[in-house]
């Protein structure tokens, strides 16, 4: 049975180590990243905010997925003012196939249905095929690609 509640600052160890999780998985669509350890989110800062939902899973005791979403401010030139935007989708391997990322993903997108943020986004690399399969079965579109010229 999967639980899914706010993150607080006491499971911050935990979504520290799913951070580096996802660090480490997207290593290798992008040679650009540091070595090491390296930190993508400040989730403590997520956490308290406001303006963010942070979502862990629980099965059991066990904190096995975590995800964001986050209220942000559009560009001048778009039609919403504020929009939202998903992270930190991790599940941990393995408690991968049960349908945990699906209710995270669920539960981010209804809270920004809760803030009336209209237009849900998020970021993938190109080349990770099981994350683009999933959060086009979730109802994501492809709309823009970032190209890179390293010389």
């Amino acid at each position: 049975m999967i639980k899914l509640r706010p993150a607080s600052l006491k499971d911050l160890d935990v979504l520290l180590s799913f951070e580096q999780g996802i660090i480490e998985a997207e290593r290798p669509f992008d040679p650009t990243l540091k070595p090491g350890e390296i930190h993508y989110y400040d989730l403590a800062k997520l956490v308290q905010s406001q303006d963010a939902e942070v979502i862990i899973a629980e099965k059991g005791l066990e904190i096995v997925g975590s995800g964001y979403v986050l209220k942000k401010q559009s560009d001048d030139f778009r039609i919403q003012a504020f929009h939202a935007h998903i992270g930190f989708l991790y599940v941990k391997p393995e408690h991968r196939k049960q349908g945990i990322n699906k209710s995270i993903l669920d539960a981010l997108i209804e809270w920004a249905d809760s803030q009336n943020l209209s237009v849900i986004q998020l970021e993938v690399y190109q080349d990770n095929l099981p994350a683009l399969r999933a959060y086009e079965k979730a109802g994501f579109i492809r709309h823009l690609i970032r190209m890179r010229l390293t010389r």
